[in-house]
């Protein structure tokens, strides 16, 4: 793929070469402005110096290149295997604020979106946003009827403009995975199709809602979580309308109101609810930033925009709590064993590398107060090192670990003494026994049925077979082992040139003493028979060279082309 001449493509580029320049020669892609031809066009484009950007300036140049790098700023938050810590933590931080849109235009998208006049769809808007995003913003209105609520109202035309950008971030990545080696090894542009892919739903606002649903379902067993239900009837692809939540910030919160507070019961109850989502349920809200965490007037915890989420595999959710419970006991081994059961091993992996520095990791923050760990930040850094040393973790463990690494800031505000390892830890044998009955639900019990209906019925047939040749004596055992006859053929070919080498050598030490004998027939004044005998054997070492080249080379088509076989 070549890149595209599009005008809008061309601005995107360039912008995005400022980037490279202005990162290029620091730590964030180094290992890609290695590999790159040349930066030298595009250090003449721009004014930035080479190396000279910082954390915190990448996340203001993401800001000002509009909404689809501020998402990518915020995924790329997520990938300790792809970017340093230190420009990670920067995006974390990464504000999603932008100028709010005129208020007429808002009214205007949710009136067509519904297909009422706004008069008769709310007794109450209020034209002043509450919050303003990059994809879009929050109006509060009062339903007719009284019931106050939040509407959430797409940008217009933002999902065009997303799409122009993903096509021209797309044809970069291809560009980027052929021409170095540090998209050879993260394949960036199948990151760049996942981003986009995650970006297109959160446009579509009815996912939140169900996704809302989903969360406020799973979490009714605990009382000190709120999530908002989102109003049906008012919701569609570009405006979503939910239940007003009146909170504050966690980490807004002054020394007073945190006397009231029951700060370690609300910290422990949310670190335990996040483990319920990632192991029992497969689907946890994947950005608990302060932003999107509230502190409602009734005490509880409110949890809001659930535009990003993340699924676990059942097969992965086992894995992961052994993961944890091993990170909070300090058991480097046991960790690295887990992320290897989960990861993907590439070409030129160093086992032995990545076990010494996961233990390393581990053992580091091992010796941390237990009230200081942030197990997010240890798998972020299990993450990285899996990258560094050619392993391809599940993003799920990236996006877990960074979603801890908020939750661990949040638990800190409600209680500075709050310890998560301790929670993992007496929260364990309920999450095992939850496992357990997951296992043991009518469904996996009809399917384990129906898996043992389906061998009952063949089993005598196949026993029948198996005694029926047996009494035949026609039973085979076939061991996929050594293939005979490539194997003597090769022995074949083996002596066939050990016997021609010899009888080369003997040609050759003949002409040799012959050469001593003085004799009248000569060849350029040399004994006849040595010439001849010397002659002899250069022509057979020829021919011996050319048959073994010719039969190797032959041999290696085969190969190629999976049949087995090989010349004399």
């Amino acid at each position: 793929m070549s890149l595209s001449l599009a005008p809008a493509h061309l601005k995107r580029y360039a912008e995005i070469a400022r980037l490279l320049v202005k990162y290029g020669r620091g730590p964030l892609i180094s290992d890609l402005s290695r590999d790159l031809p040349s930066q030298r066009e595009a250090r003449d484009a721009s004014d930035a110096q080479p190396g000279s950007g910082k954390p915190e300036e990448l996340a203001a140049d993401l800001e000002r290149l509009g909404p689809t790098f501020i998402k990518l700023g915020q995924l790329l938050s997520s990938r300790a295997d792809l970017i340093p810590p230190a420009y990670m933590e920067a995006l974390a931080r990464l504000q999603d604020h932008v100028e709010p849109f005129p208020a007429m235009q808002a009214e205007e998208i949710i009136a067509e979106e519904l297909g009422v006049r706004m008069g008769k769809a709310f007794d109450e808007f209020e034209p002043v946003p509450i919050a303003a995003a990059s994809l879009g913003q929050v109006h509060r209105a009062v339903l007719r009827g009284g019931r106050p609520v939040a509407v959430k109202v797409q940008r217009p035309d933002i999902r065009d403009r997303i799409l122009e950008d993903l096509e021209a971030l797309r044809e970069l990545a291809a560009f980027l995975d052929r021409h170095s080696s540090m998209g050879e090894r993260y394949e960036l542009e199948k990151t760049v199709d996942t981003f986009g892919k995650s970006l297109m739903a959160e446009l579509d606002y009815r996912r939140e809602a169900q996704s809302l649903v989903t969360l406020r379902k799973n979490l009714e067993d605990f009382d000190r979580i709120f999530v908002p239900a989102p109003i049906d009837d008012y919701t569609t692809e570009r405006v979503l309308t939910m239940e007003y939540v009146d909170g504050r910030k966690i980490t807004d919160l002054d020394p007073m109101t945190r006397l009231d507070l029951d700060g370690g019961v609300l910290a422990d109850q949310l670190f335990k609810a996040y483990l319920h989502q990632v192991v029992i349920d497969g689907f946890f809200h994947a950005d608990p930033h302060p932003g999107n965490v509230l502190l409602t007037e009734d005490g509880r915890i409110a949890m809001l925009d659930l535009g990003m989420t993340g699924r676990v595999p059942t097969n992965m959710r086992d894995t992961l709590l052994r993961l944890l419970i091993a990170v909070g006991e300090g058991r480097g081994e046991e960790v690295a064993n887990r992320a290897l059961e989960m990861g993907e091993r590439r070409e030129g992996f160093d086992e032995n590398e990545f076990r010494r520095r996961v233990s390393a990791v581990v053992g580091d923050f091992a010796q941390t107060r237990l009230a200081d760990l942030q197990i997010g930040l240890v798998l972020i850094s299990v993450s990285r090192v899996a990258g560094e040393t050619g392993i391809r973790i599940p993003p799920e463990l990236s996006m877990l670990g960074k979603t801890l690494w908020n939750l661990d800031g949040i638990g800190k505000a409600l209680d500075p003494s709050f310890d998560p390892t301790a929670s993992i830890r007496r929260e364990a044998p309920n999450l095992l026994r939850r496992r357990m009955k997951q296992r043991m639900s009518p469904g996996h019990l009809a399917e384990a049925l129906m898996d043992a209906r389906e061998l009952a019925q063949e089993l005598p047939g196949r026993l029948n077979r198996f005694l029926d040749l047996l009494s035949k004596n026609e039973l085979k055992v076939e061991v996929d082992a050594i293939d005979e006859s490539a194997l003597i053929e090769g022995l074949q070919k083996i002596a066939n040139r050990i016997a021609m080498g010899t009888v080369l050598a003997a040609l050759i030490i003949g002409a040799a003493i012959v050469m001593q004998i003085p004799t009248r027939l000569t060849i350029f004044g040399y004994p006849a028979m040595a010439v001849v005998l010397f002659a002899g054997a250069a022509i057979g070492g020829i021919a011996l060279v050319i048959s073994i080249a010719t039969t190797d080379r032959r041999a290696r088509r085969r190969a190629r082309n999976g049949v087995g076989g090989g010349g004399a």
